[in-house]
């Protein structure tokens, strides 16, 4: 090798990057120990920014075109080179190019279950994955912020990343949507809106701008599935129509085991038991009728009074509550005697049914026992 060639060699006179890859970010130029001459020509394609960095030092970034490097295109190497007056002799400078297209279809998702408050469900563990774009919009803060000196950044790293800090600002952008828990499987571009605004507030400090943001799919627990089901029935659902839909279904299965011993006392039972779930069912309304009482005319006659409700000890066990009409039917059938244990709220302590003044008159209108067969 000649004296000529081996100058030739030590010194570059075309820079530029035929990128042949779908991943790579940025490429650093090898230089190697090689010097750039004056003169030299730098080409920036489509989608491309070259940035020059002088000893480590963020220089001249260059949008696509063709330049010739003179101290005339180059003011910030210029100023770091002190070259006042123009310069003839070689140079060297670390050349980046930075790919600016987007990069689509990057995958995203929790790898463990985010956790929300929900003020009717409680703490709640929901996943979510989905897809986004993003693209450089500063080369020179994600050279000096993200990738660094690396010879070569692709994909595969900065997703890493970003993978991070997307769950985050996803987790952010829910607890904050205010949208009810049961209203995410039929918001996910609402929800996908707010992620990307989020993230672009916190991208933009690593000269990385997110183009689109998907989320593909949110689930939760099957558990928490049920009870998301079970509300929005329960919003639906007629409370009064219930209540008489279940004590009647109670009614006719008694009604079936009618042959069987302890038939009155079954009856008597199963009646109660709608009269509690009516019962139960009318205190979930009470709230809107008082409201509605309150906002009523003041010439509104008042509710009527709620009929006194007894509890009957029957083989040592509590049964009940039961009304006076319902009492009568129980003595009538055998199933309540003058003896047997009652008790009503406000009484002191239970009482045999022939001493409370108000179930006592009952047990006239009783016929005696029937004698025995002669």
């Amino acid at each position: 090798m000649g004296l000529f060639d081996k100058l030739k060699q030590e010194f570059i006179d075309i820079i530029e990057w035929q990128d042949a890859s779908t991943d790579t970010i940025v490429w650093r130029f090898p230089r190697y120990q090689n010097e750039i001459k004056m003169g030299a020509k730098l080409t920036v394609r489509e989608s491309q920014v070259a940035v020059f960095l002088n000893e480590g030092k963020l220089a001249d970034v260059y949008q696509p075109g063709m330049y010739t490097l003179e101290t005339q295109n180059m003011p910030i190497m210029s100023t770091l080179r002190g070259w006042k007056y123009g310069f003839n002799s070689p140079f060297k400078a670390d050349v980046y190019f930075v790919n600016t297209k987007q990069f689509i279809d990057q995958k995203w998702g929790t790898k463990n279950p985010i956790t929300l408050s929900d003020d009717r469900f409680g703490m709640i563990e929901l996943r979510a994955f989905g897809s986004f774009a993003f693209k450089i919009t500063d080369a020179g803060t994600f050279l000096k912020e993200v990738s660094g000196t690396e010879g070569e950044y692709t994909t595969d790293e900065v997703t890493g990343q970003l993978k991070s800090l997307i769950v985050t600002k996803f987790t952010d952008a829910v607890g904050q949507g205010n949208l009810p828990i049961e209203k995410f499987a039929g918001n996910l571009e609402e929800i996908s809106k707010l992620g990307i605004e989020k993230l672009n507030t916190e991208f933009v400090s690593y000269g990385i701008t997110m183009t689109k943001f998907i989320v593909e799919n949110i689930s939760m627990p099957e558990e928490l599935k049920k009870e998301i089901f079970e509300y929005s029935r329960l919003n639906k659902v007629d409370l009064n129509k219930l209540a008489q839909m279940k004590a009647a279904k109670s009614i006719e299965v008694v009604a079936a085991n009618q042959g069987t011993t302890g038939m009155g006392m079954g009856l008597g039972m199963g009646v109660g038991m709608g009269n509690m779930m009516g019962n139960m069912m009318g205190n979930a309304l009470m709230g809107n009728q008082q409201q509605q009482q309150q906002q009523a005319p003041v010439n509104m006659p008042p509710p009527m009074p709620q009929a006194v409700q007894y509890f009957v000890a029957v083989n040592g066990q509590q049964s009940g509550p039961f009304n006076e009409q319902q009492l009568m039917q129980m003595a009538q059938g055998g199933q309540l005697s003058r003896e047997t244990l009652i008790w009503k709220n406000g009484m002191a302590g239970w009482l045999a049914a022939g001493q409370v003044n108000e179930v006592s008159g009952i047990f006239g209108s009783v016929p005696p026992p029937m004698p025995p067969p002669m």
